[in-house]
């Protein structure tokens, strides 16, 4: 082979080396906005949500949690985002940790209050950027005596602890799977599924973080296939074996 030829095959498998390469989401410039608390010293009441995540320590995510506004929350597109969040010591010194910084994940949604303003209880309403932190993760930048402060966020990477986790609900012929523990942006753009005797069936955002498909699939083996809202995609091939039942939970070997 000459010298042009191999120069040419280098190149050319460097340039798909790089496409194959999954880029990693970008932390978000700092944003201005505000936060209360809510679930109790032990984040006890945050448990379940808009999101559909259930049992908050089960599914990993604990108490560093939190409930976003409505714009924010997005019909549920915001579920699994990560942001960290330190409060604006400058303008609050009274009620401010300085110094401090807490990175939670989106679990619920903090619902409007159009019958008050939006300086004077109507935090949640649109255009406000908010977060009802679980007590225990407010208490990290917070003095829970101030009841809400004035903060400073960016949305920021999901590590993700082992690999995406999904929770096969419904019934025949209609799958309802919850899809939780993603990292990287953390929240869904698309998910599709595909049995063994069928090809990838889109599917559609039932609530929060749950995804629906009609389809008899019962007896299969189950791919899943995920787009995350910054448009990467990581296909699970046969990660639920044909034996599955409703209510169990598959974990992937990788993720995002």
């Amino acid at each position: 082979m000459g010298k042009s030829a191999a120069f040419v095959v280098v190149v050319l498998g460097f340039c798909y080396l790089s496409m194959s390469l999954t880029v990693a989401f970008d932390a978000s410039g700092w944003v201005k906005g505000h936060a209360t608390f809510y679930g109790g010293s032990d984040g006890s009441g945050t448990m379940g949500g808009a999101c559909g995540y259930g049992d908050l320590y089960t599914t990993g995510y604990g108490t560093a949690t939190a409930a976003l506004s409505t714009v924010m929350f997005n019909d549920g597109a915001g579920c699994g985002q990560c942001y960290m969040i330190k409060c604006d010591y400058d303008s609050d010194p009274q009620w401010c940790l300085q110094g401090k910084q807490v990175t939670v994940t989106a679990t619920n949604f903090c619902p409007p209050n159009y019958a008050e303003p939006n300086n004077a209880g109507g935090w949640c309403n649109p255009p406000l950027s908010h977060f009802d932190m679980a007590q225990p993760a407010w208490e990290k930048i917070g003095i829970v005596k101030g009841g809400i402060i004035p903060v400073m966020f960016q949305r920021v990477p999901c590590a993700g602890n082992g690999g995406v986790r999904f929770t096969i609900n419904g019934r025949d012929y209609f799958q309802l799977v919850l899809i939780t523990n993603v990292g990287g942006a953390g929240s869904i753009q698309s998910a599709m599924i595909k049995g063994t005797k069928t090809g990838w069936v889109s599917m559609s955002r039932n609530w929060g973080s749950n995804w629906q498909a009609n389809g008899y699939m019962d007896g299969q083996a189950l791919s899943f296939k995920v787009t995350t809202t910054d448009g990467v995609t990581k296909q699970f091939d046969d990660l639920a074996p044909p034996s599955w039942r409703f209510g169990q939970t598959f974990t992937s070997p990788t993720n995002f």
